[in-house]
């Protein structure tokens, strides 16, 4: 490892005195040489590395609850793999294909209403699949599928919806979503 240069050094210093640590937790002092040493220092061992995983530091924030209009994952692992292999038959379907971004948000604002209140669970959002990679820019197509995602965040049933995820292919693939219902909480 080589030695700083004495400019190197009080840059360094002014750099560490700048850092504010996210966490207030004890931090190892750096000891930095005031003038180069006469002679070598003898190699001291680098510290271990950590074992296993080693987790990003936290940041100091309080968990925030889910905001209103925020999709919060509530599947457990067998509805995604069972949404994965296409074993789930979807209640009902809305189809907004060749509807404007205005018609194409109300469709879906008053199929999810009809769903909700015919108690469905699942419901396929058929919006048209996204444009390919390779397709010329700036390109017209998937304006409604862009949308999508943000329209079912900032519904009046956001709260209602339990996950979104892609459509198997028998059920359109790319071009289609589900929309996985939350079961109405029963009144006391």
């Amino acid at each position: 490892m080589r030695r700083l240069a004495p400019e190197e050094a009080a840059l360094w210093k002014r750099v560490i005195a700048s850092v504010t640590p996210l966490e207030k937790r004890a931090a190892r002092a750096v000891a930095l040489p005031e003038e180069p040493a006469p002679a070598p220092a003898p190699a001291q061992p680098l510290p271990a590395k950590p074992r296993g995983r080693v987790l990003p530091p936290r940041a100091a924030a309080s968990p925030a609850a889910p905001v209103r209009g925020q999709a919060v994952n509530t599947l457990d692992g067998s509805w995604d793999r069972r949404l994965a292999r296409g074993l789930v038959a979807p209640d009902s379907t809305v189809d907004l294909h060749g509807h404007s971004l205005a018609s194409a948000y109300d469709r879906l604002d008053f199929g999810l209403e009809a769903a909700i209140g015919r108690g469905d669970r699942v419901l396929l959002l058929v919006t048209g699949k996204p444009p390919r990679r390779e397709s010329e820019r700036p390109h017209a197509r998937g304006a409604i599928r862009a949308a999508v995602g943000d329209w079912l965040a900032s519904s009046r049933h956001s709260d209602r919806i339990a996950a979104v995820r892609t459509a198997h292919s028998r059920h359109g693939g790319a071009g289609a979503l589900y929309i996985v219902l939350r079961r109405p909480r029963e009144k006391s």
